[in-house]
């Protein structure tokens, strides 16, 4: 168990707490919560320190000027994080759930469980929901899916259900990554899935049908040229983690790499797109 530093950051309302955390998942934060008006940050002692300057400073430029850090004894996060963890419907055909809930066989069409871990893609956040709702708009059996920044592997699974032939999740964090080997395993779809941890490095020479890339704006302008790539003719790209702001250079950058945007899903300012490539 480590120490960690909690950052206090007072917002509006729900929505804006979403927004500040796309900001602050540049940094190494593990884990966050929102309640009553107050959006809860954590971040490993060992690393809050080095970039602590860059965090407030940032903080300040959006206009987030009332704020607080202090630090946190060990305690068990996980158990923390169990704790508030809620099913998640999808599209009223996909149920997310915890190894604790009860089995709800008569909801939808499949379930995926995942271990709640201090990790993002458990299926609450809007982009993941929107991602799992493309893919359900996708034809996907029989083909091969990479899922760059797997998260907790709940993209990978919701494939493997959907009948395809292979997937690869790629996840930069190690821990996150384990997560991804324990939910595939819990859903067992380990000789479907293969987890690597790894950046977009981990993809080169591969060739795949769908690429669903829920990340942020930032990684997304950097790597996408690198998911083309690995992309055969005619395939798809899905992706998500960024705001209405950021769709218009995404889209852009896409065009150059003979992308076409073919749909869109909105969740609050959240936003999804799927591209063809032409």
């Amino acid at each position: 168990m480590a120490n960690y530093v909690k950052y206090t950051i007072w917002v509006n309302d729900e929505e804006q707490g979403e927004i500040l955390t796309a900001y602050l998942a540049d940094f190494p934060f593990e884990s966050f919560d929102y309640e009553d008006g107050v959006l809860n940050a954590y971040i490993p002692q060992s690393e809050a320190e080095a970039c602590r300057a860059d965090i407030e400073r940032m903080l300040e430029e959006e206009g987030y000027s009332d704020y607080r850090f202090e630090d946190i004894k060990q305690q068990n996060w996980n158990a923390v994080w169990e704790s508030d963890f809620e099913e998640v419907e999808v599209g009223g055909k996909v149920l997310i759930r915890a190894p604790f809930h009860a089995p709800r066989p008569e909801f939808g069409e499949f379930e995926v469980v995942i271990q709640p871990k201090m990790s993002f893609g458990t299926g609450h956040h809007a982009t993941t929901q929107m991602m799992v709702e493309m893919m359900l708009e996708t034809e996907l059996r029989g083909k091969r899916i990479l899922d760059m920044g797997s998260g907790t592997g709940v993209l990978a699974i919701v494939a493997a259900r959907l009948g395809a032939e292979s997937i690869l999740a790629v996840e930069i964090d190690d821990m996150a990554e384990e997560s991804v080997r324990e939910n595939i395993a819990l859903n067992g779809v380990e000789d479907r899935v293969v987890s690597v941890c790894g950046d977009a490095g981990a993809i080169a020479g591969e060739e795949f049908d769908v690429v669903l890339a829920n990340i942020n704006r930032n990684i997304l302008l950097n790597d996408m040229a690198t998911y083309v790539a690995t992309l055969r003719q005619g395939g798809k790209l899905i992706i998500s983690g960024f705001l209405a702001e950021d769709i218009a250079p995404l889209v852009d950058y896409a065009s150059t790499l003979r992308l076409e945007p073919i749909r869109q899903r909105s969740n609050g300012e959240w936003r999804c797109v799927a591209f063809e490539l032409r």
